[in-house]
């Protein structure tokens, strides 16, 4: 029996979460005053178990995603290790992950301050350790008619980005239904709650694929394999090194996917093409102001 289409996300943005946004006064290109909502950012402190990890710069909202999701991603944390708790203390902005056992890799680590800005991410330690492991399955799909009904539903979403801009998105999905919307300063960061959710979920990488407003830059391609999900969509563009691991690693690497249009550079065997383009309505001019503003950001 075929499972039916869910109607709406399990999780996604919320742009009136007054902890999330705020409004800030300004002054126009006429001069004249007025306001401007703009994304919070705070930082946020983790440790697992009773070693300081890192300070990150986040909007702060699902911390508990974050922290497991930037364990597992920076293979501090393995799927085996039993999580025995997750503490949150929003007064002081920390996080607490607990084990039953300590783990493998607390004797590599060092505090490291991370910005908002992407061009650091979140990399550090050996991220390509387990990446050589990986195998993504090959009768993996995505059809053409996914992609398109994927970027409409996900860039007409109300979000955080569309009231107040500087933040970036990243959706699980499956099929055409995306599941999982989450939003941050750092794209590394959306992704690392999606991968804390999916653990703590129990949530199966099989018939999943990732949606990124952002590039898609070799971070990007580590985290989607490390999650073992084999198929990554961006209206955005590629960088070269992104291209070259997701080649590597046997996955489907879709950018520049506006309106009828995209191009696949990598794992092309699985698309199924399934729509005709010309039958593609174009995007909105609300889509469209939406996304180049983004890309803009990224």
């Amino acid at each position: 029996m075929t499972e039916p289409k869910r109607s709406k996300f399990i999780i996604s943005p919320d742009p009136q979460n007054p902890r999330l946004v705020e409004t800030v006064r300004a002054t126009d290109h006429t001069g004249a005053d007025t306001e401007a909502s703009v994304p919070v950012e705070r930082p946020l402190t983790l440790f697992l178990n009773s070693q300081e990890v890192v300070t990150m710069m986040t909007i702060g909202d699902y911390p508990e995603y974050l922290a497991v999701g930037y364990l597992l991603n920076q293979n501090m944390l393995q799927p085996s290790d039993r999580i025995a708790g997750i503490d949150v203390d929003d007064e002081i902005d920390v996080v607490v992950v607990r084990t039953e056992n300590e783990t493998d890799f607390e004797d590599k680590l060092k505090r490291k301050t991370l910005t908002s800005g992407c061009a650091q991410g979140t990399v550090f330690g050996d991220v390509m350790e387990k990446f050589d492991e990986v195998a993504l399955p090959d009768e993996a799909i995505v059809r053409t008619s996914w992609i398109y009904t994927l970027s409409r539903s996900i860039n007409t979403q109300p979000s955080i980005y569309l009231r107040a801009g500087a933040i970036h998105g990243c959706v699980l999905c499956e099929a055409d239904q995306p599941l999982i919307y989450m939003e941050d300063v750092g794209r590394h960061n959306a992704i690392d709650k999606i991968a804390g959710y999916m653990l703590l979920n129990d949530v199966d990488p099989d018939g999943k694929l990732f949606y990124t407003t952002g590039r898609l830059t070799s971070e990007m391609v580590i985290k989607c394999v490390q999650m073992r999900i084999p198929i990554l969509i961006s209206r955005s563009g590629f960088t070269a090194w992104g291209v070259e691991l997701a080649r590597k690693a046997n996955l489907t690497l879709i950018g520049r996917a506006k309106g009828k249009r995209f191009l696949c550079v990598s794992g092309d065997s699985r698309i199924v093409f399934d729509a005709d383009p010309d039958q593609v309505p174009d995007e909105s001019p609300r889509v469209q102001r939406k996304a180049s503003l983004q890309e803009d950001a990224v």
